[in-house]
C-alpha cells in the first residue's frame, strides 16, 4: 500500500473522522466477529500508523498524550479496532525499548513508508513456542501462541519463543514468513474483532538479527516500561468505551418521556435520571484526570530514557495501576448501568448496546485487577514500588 500523504488534519481530527466511519457499522460488525479488513485498511490510509515512529524514520514522532488520545477516540465507538491500533503502537515502542536504532531503523522506515500494521504474537505466558538455534545466526520457532491480538491482516509480527535454557527470545518478522499461520479461533463474548486467537509457527526460520537482544526485555528500568505502556492502553480503551456508552445513553434520554410515575414530563427532568448521569459523569471525569496524570508520568520516564531509575519506573507503575483500577471499575459500572436510564427499549438486539459491557468485561480480564490493588496498597503502606514484570 502506498504511503499516505502528510496529514492535512491533526491526528485527533483524523482519529475522530475514523471513529465516525467505524460507528456506522460497529454494532453489526460486533455480531459478525472476524477480521475487520476494510476498517483496518482505513486506519492504514489515515496515516495514524506512523504516529509513534520517530520523525527521522519517516514517522510523526507524536507524544504519548496524542497517541493515547487517538486510541481513546476510536474506543468510544469500536474497542476492537482501538485495541489492535493501540497494540500496533505498543509493538513499535517494544522494539525501541528492547533493541537499538541500527536494528530497528529499517523496520520503522518501511512501516512509515508503506503503512505497515504490526501484529502481536508475543504472549510470554504461553510457553508452547520453542526457539531452537540451528546455526550461529539462525533459529527455528515451533509451536502455538494464544491471545495474538491483531495478528491476522498484520504486515509485521512481534513473536516470541523459549530456548533450551528457558530464555525468552523475541523476534520481528514479516507476517507472510513461511510457516506462520493463524487458526482464526477467537470466538469470545467481547472484543470480537481483535483476532485474538491462536497463531501457529511451523518450523519458522528467524535470523539472529531479527531477534531483540540488546538490551532485551526487562533488562533495565527503561526497557521494563513496556508493560506499563500496555496497561495505559487498556486505561484509555476502558475510558473510551465508557465515554461512548455514556454519550449514547445521554442522546437517547434527551428524547425520552419520563417514567409514568415520575413527576417530570421528560426524562431529562427526572431527578433519579439526573442523579444517574451525574454519577456517570463524576466517575468518568475522575478516570480522565488519573489517566492524564499517568500519561504525564510515562512521558517523563520515556524522555529520561536509559538513565531511568528503578524508583522512577516504579512511580510510573503506581500512577498507571491507580488509573487502571479506576478505569476498570468505571467502565464496568457505566456500561452496565446505562440500561437503568435508557429503559427496556435499549435492550433490543438491533442496537446491540450490550457490546460496550461485553467488550470491557472481556478486556478487563487481561490481568487480575486484584493485583493492581495489591501493588498500590503495598506502595501506600510500605513505600515499595511494584517490581517489573511482563504485565506490570
Amino acid at each position: 500500500m502506498n504511503a499516505p500523504q502528510a496529514l492535512n488534519r491533526s491526528p485527533l481530527e483524523v482519529a475522530q473522522r475514523l471513529a465516525e466511519q467505524f460507528a456506522q457499522t460497529a454494532a453489526e460488525r460486533d455480531k459478525t466477529g472476524g477480521n475487520p479488513k476494510y476498517e483496518r485498511d482505513l486506519i492504514r490510509r489515515s496515516g495514524l500508523l506512523g504516529l509513534s515512529i520517530p520523525k527521522q524514520y519517516g514517522g510523526q514522532g507524536a507524544d504519548w498524550k496524542t497517541i493515547f488520545h487517538t486510541i481513546r477516540t476510536i474506543a468510544q465507538v469500536d474497542s476492537s479496532l482501538a485495541h489492535v491500533y493501540g497494540f500496533h503502537h505498543l509493538l513499535i515502542a517494544t522494539v525501541q525499548l528492547f533493541s537499538q536504532p541500527e536494528q530497528y531503523a529499517k523496520w520503522f522506515e518501511d512501516t512509515a513508508k508503506n503503512n505497515l500494521f504490526w501484529g502481536n504474537t508475543l504472549n510470554p505466558l504461553d510457553q508452547r513456542t520453542t526457539a531452537t538455534q540451528i546455526s550461529e545466526n539462525k533459529y527455528i520457532f515451533q509451536g502455538d501462541k494464544s491471545f495474538c491480538s491483531g495478528s491476522i491482516d498484520s504486515d509485521i509480527l512481534l513473536c516470541s519463543g523459549f530456548n533450551e535454557a528457558g530464555k525468552l527470545l523475541i523476534g520481528v518478522i514479516p507476517t507472510a514468513r513461511e510457516g506462520v499461520s493463524f487458526l482464526g479461533d477467537w470466538n469470545n463474548m467481547g472484543q470480537r474483532q481483535t483476532d485474538s486467537g491462536t497463531s501457529h509457527f511451523e518450523q519458522v526460520k528467524i535470523s539472529k538479527d531479527e531477534l531483540l537482544l540488546n538490551p532485551g526485555p526487562l533488562s533495565t528500568p527503561y526497557s521494563s516500561i513496556r508493560p506499563l505502556i500496555a496497561q495505559l492502553i487498556f486505561v484509555h480503551l476502558f475510558l473510551g468505551v465508557a465515554e461512548g456508552a455514556f454519550e449514547i445513553a445521554k442522546e437517547a434520554v434527551q428524547s425520552q418521556k419520563a417514567w409514568s410515575k415520575s413527576l417530570a414530563e421528560n426524562a431529562v427532568n427526572d431527578p433519579f435520571t439526573q442523579k444517574h448521569f451525574a454519577e456517570f459523569y463524576v466517575q468518568l471525569e475522575s478516570v480522565l484526570l488519573l489517566a492524564n496524570k499517568a500519561v504525564e508520568t510515562l512521558q517523563d520516564a520515556w524522555n529520561v530514557g536509559e538513565d531511568l531509575t528503578a524508583e522512577q519506573r516504579g512511580q510510573v507503575s503506581v500512577a498507571i495501576a491507580t488509573a487502571k483500577i479506576a478505569a476498570t471499575n468505571t467502565s464496568l459500572f457505566v456500561t452496565q448501568n446505562i440500561f437503568q436510564v435508557m429503559g427496556a427499549r435499549a435492550t433490543t438486539a438491533k442496537l446491540n448496546l450490550d457490546r460496550f459491557w461485553r467488550n470491557v468485561r472481556t478486556q478487563t480480564l487481561h490481568d487480575p485487577i486484584d493485583y493492581k490493588y495489591q501493588e498500590v496498597g503495598e506502595w501506600l503502606l510500605t513505600g515499595k514500588v511494584p517490581d517489573p514484570s511482563f504485565y506490570s
